[in-house]
């Protein structure tokens, strides 16, 4: 099933008769005079779908080396935006179909059909430029409010119809009946004028952030042309982000002003598809592809492909022939992280548990900010119960990513590991609170209340956090009311 079919099945369901969404959690549209959603409001509708797209949907791909290099990519873009001040997080959905879709807020999620299907990351990378531009233009907003009666449940609930009709328009049809929120559901796909904005401003973000500014043209130029070898089969970017002949020629138009210079692949680029494919099919259909692209000779980077084998046989379990190519990968020195990660975790599903921290350490000496290597030292940590060193770790990373949900799921389970009830209680607590789901939260304080393993000091952190929280659900719970 696609991630349309599931989001409009699952969570549009859930938001229109279950109301697992928690509409009552959400703030009031603001001053009744004004015309547009506000900026801040954006961000929390679009948070809180990202929370329920984490929670509910089984396509979304919580790996960390991918979303990390997605997120780097697009820090990269956004930097030179014209909004680079606004906060932007990018994800990953596990979908073969060819699409990207913006959230309000400047929640961006990337299928990895995409991934696989752009020939160079300059293709990528001016896909997700479009949708900045999207998102720095406030179209998403335009689109939502049309209406001031609109009320905060409908336009959560419309948010969600416009990211499911970024796949699958007819699918997102009922639903959008369903929110009788009728003055928003004319313009599903983007309009004309918005495209051509998002176009001009996203080949702007792709020159000024040093791609290829023929990769914006050249992936829509591909789109368009297995559009036609498939009559009625466009894809799903293609039916949200209508090209036109006249949008095509204007891109490559704005190519004759730049001046020509090829741009190479990260590194990183042609990993993440490697591992994209690895990920695929079982463990020994994907092996088998890697090794006959390898015998074949059919490859943009060897050391890529090789790594895409390991990771096949990693998850094949044939540890030795999976460390057998990540040391071809990796070369007579250290390499890429994703390649040091993966060679960290081979070690060390071989027993060498030593060894793979040690590469995992010496890695995050070179590499101290990529998410992939820190996920996965933390993750090694608890794997192999030195608690009291995963806790150390995710506090450090905290001080400097403190809504980062992985590290506090780490510290809730370091916590658990030494024993410490009430600590994991109130780590438990800012996960549920990161999450959106204060009343959860809630639950888990008074957990660690109720545990009396906790000493003055920490107890009086639980009741200060408990307070501020049961502060927060009654002016949630005001906001219903009202």
């Amino acid at each position: 099933m696609t991630l349309s079919r599931r989001l409009t099945a699952g969570i549009l369901a859930c938001a229109l008769v279950l109301q697992p969404l928690r509409a009552d959690e959400l703030p009031e549209l603001g001053d009744a005079a004004s015309n547009e959603l506000s900026p801040l409001t954006e961000k929390r509708i679009g948070r809180q779908i990202m929370n329920e797209i984490r929670l509910r949907e089984p396509a979304y791909l919580d790996d960390s080396d991918i979303e990390g290099y997605l997120n780097m990519l697009g820090s990269k873009l956004v930097a030179v935006s014209d909004d680079p001040g606004q906060g932007f997080f990018f994800f990953a959905i596990s979908d073969p179909s060819i699409n990207a879709f913006a959230m309000p807020g400047g929640y961006i999620g990337v299928h990895s059909g995409l991934i696989l299907s752009a020939q160079t990351e300059s293709e990528l990378a001016g896909v997700m430029a479009h949708e900045i531009a999207h998102v720095t233009q406030r179209h998403i907003a335009r689109q939502m409010f049309q209406s001031k009666q609109v009320s905060m449940a409908s336009m959560l609930a419309m948010g969600l119809a416009l990211l499911a009709a970024r796949s699958n328009s007819q699918a997102a049809g009922g639903a959008i009946a369903a929110t009788q929120a009728g003055a928003l559901s004319a313009q599903l796909a983007f309009s004309r004028d918005f495209e051509r904005e998002a176009d001009r401003l996203g080949f702007d973000i792709l020159r000024k952030a040093d791609f290829d500014v023929r990769g914006m043209a050249a992936f829509f130029g591909s789109l368009q042309q297995a559009t036609r070898l498939y009559e009625n089969n466009a894809t799903a970017y293609l039916r949200t982000h209508p090209l036109t002949g006249e949008r095509l020629s204007d891109m490559q138009n704005r190519e004759g002003g730049v001046h020509y210079r090829q741009v190479p692949d990260s590194v990183e680029f042609q990993l993440v598809r490697a591992k994209l494919r690895a990920m695929q099919g079982t463990p020994a259909e994907a092996a088998s592809d890697f090794k006959r692209l390898l015998d074949e000779r059919k490859f943009a980077s060897e050391d890529a492909t090789r790594y895409g084998l390991a990771y096949a046989l990693f998850r094949a379990r044939d540890w030795a022939a999976a460390e057998q190519q990540i040391l071809k990968a990796r070369g007579a020195k250290a390499a890429d992280p994703m390649i040091e990660r993966l060679y960290a975790d081979i070690r060390l599903a071989r027993g060498d548990t030593d060894g793979g921290l040690a590469v995992y350490r010496q890695a995050i000496q070179r590499s101290p900010r990529h998410q992939g290597l820190l996920d996965g030292y933390a993750q090694a940590l608890l794997a192999t119960r030195r608690f009291d060193e995963a806790l150390r770790f995710a506090d450090a990373q905290l001080q400097w990513q403190p809504d980062s949900i992985r590290f506090n799921r780490v510290r809730a389970a370091s916590h658990a590991g030494l024993g410490q009830e009430a600590q994991q209680h109130q780590a438990l607590a800012d996960v549920f609170a990161l999450q959106g789901q204060t009343a959860a939260a809630i639950e888990q304080l008074e957990l660690a209340q109720k545990a009396g393993d906790a000493d003055f000091y920490a107890m009086s952190a639980i009741d200060a956090r408990l307070r501020e929280l049961k502060r927060q659900r009654l002016e949630e719970l005001k906001e219903r009311r009202n």
